[in-house]
């Protein structure tokens, strides 16, 4: 046999150990970079708790690529993308914007008076005819009158439908369908308006965007005429519903009708402005439930000013003193005119041409898109206009 030499067999277990050896210091690294992995891991934990940094996860689109969200502090400078905000405001102090409101309930509730009130100037179509009259109409005929209002550099154009004749006959049945007859004439104008081949760029918006509904301060339920006029007109039209004239009811008598009221749209399934389905945001819903809890507004309507420990004041002067239409401790007129223009008029336009006027759209489209007339099928559009 032949003999192992020494120096081969040392060797062979020189090069055994550097294996061992370079495989714990491979484990050693391993584990050191999972250490530092999970450090760093922590670190961002730390920090996204903090707000300094956030974890952007990209997602997957329709066209199979990915989106993610970069926020101010991960932009490498000022781009300026806030700036389309102010763009679009002098745009749209450039052009002004429409609001059309209508205004129904019986003779003697202060409709003009209300309106004028809201808007702080003479918009009623009372007060800008200098001979008018007021006569009881037999038949309802709706009158309007419009005025372009400027306040700090915006431009809007207001129209106010009236509704005279409403409610003022012994027989009053059926008298809310010239009101709905009204507002389907001006959904039709725009539609038509949508649909020629040459367009406006902008189409003139005469859609009634809020009707605003009197009830008389009577203490007692909703009369079978309310309860008709709202079903009807609540599938339309967005309607706020306010007590008028509510100084005529104590504080205690105006809490219990409020409360009938809600009782007796809750029963009969009326849809009043805003609704829930409509809220967009728990932010939304938070403002809107506040609301909500206060309608109908119990308001009262003045254009005339008087002197209340030295200021001048909206009010109305008895002989129990003066009643001041601002104060919320008097009315809840600010809580009605804050929902009409300062908090809501854009959300009012939306509901309208978001939610009414396309479900009144889509109806009209359907009823003529496969329409045959002497054997031929005619399409949506010709159908409209003929």
């Amino acid at each position: 046999m032949e003999e192992v030499k020494p120096s081969a067999v040392e060797d062979k277990a020189a090069a055994e150990e550097a294996v061992e050896e370079r495989v714990a210091q491979e484990k050693t690294e391993d584990s050191t970079a999972q250490n530092k992995e999970t450090e760093e891991r922590e670190v961002d934990v730390e920090r996204e708790m903090e707000g300094e940094v956030e974890v952007v996860t990209p997602c997957p689109t329709e066209s199979h690529g990915l989106q993610g969200t970069i926020k101010g502090h991960d932009l490498f400078g000022y781009v300026g993308i806030e700036a389309v905000l102010d763009q679009m405001r002098r745009k749209t102090m450039k052009a002004g914007f429409e609001f059309n409101i209508m205004v129904v309930g019986q003779s003697g509730l202060g409709k003009s008076t209300l309106v004028n009130t809201l808007f702080k100037s003479k918009v009623s179509r009372k007060s800008c005819s200098p001979n008018y009259e007021e006569k009881i109409s037999k038949t309802v005929k709706l009158q309007s009158v419009s005025h372009v209002i400027e306040e700090k550099g915006v431009k809007m154009k207001l129209t106010v439908i009236d509704t005279p004749g409403f409610g003022d006959q012994i027989n009053n049945e059926n008298c809310w369908e010239p009101i709905v007859s009204y507002v389907n004439e001006q959904y039709e104008r725009y539609l038509k308006e949508e649909l020629y081949v040459n367009r406006k760029p902008r189409i003139p918006d005469t859609r009634v965007h809020c009707c605003v509904y009197f009830l008389p301060a009577t203490g007692h339920w909703l009369r079978p005429i309310d309860v008709e006029f709202m079903k009807r007109l609540g599938k339309i039209v967005s309607i706020v519903p306010i007590i008028a004239k509510a100084d005529t009811l104590t504080m205690e008598e105006r809490q219990e009708f409020k409360q009938r009221i809600r009782q007796d749209l809750n029963a009969n399934g009326i849809r009043v402005y805003p609704q829930t389905e409509y809220d967009e945001d728990p932010e939304d819903r938070i403002l809107n439930d506040k609301i909500r809890e206060n309608i109908p507004f119990a308001v009262v309507g003045t254009d005339k000013e008087h002197q209340v420990n030295g200021n001048k004041v909206l009010g109305r002067k008895t002989k129990w003193g003066i009643i001041e239409v601002e104060n919320v401790a008097h009315c809840e007129f600010t809580n009605l005119r804050d929902l009409l223009i300062r908090s809501h008029l854009q959300d009012l336009k939306d509901v309208t041409h978001n939610i009414h006027y396309e479900t009144f759209r889509v109806r009209r489209l359907n009823e003529s898109n496969l329409t045959v007339h002497g054997g031929s099928v005619l399409c949506a559009q010709t159908m409209l206009f003929l």
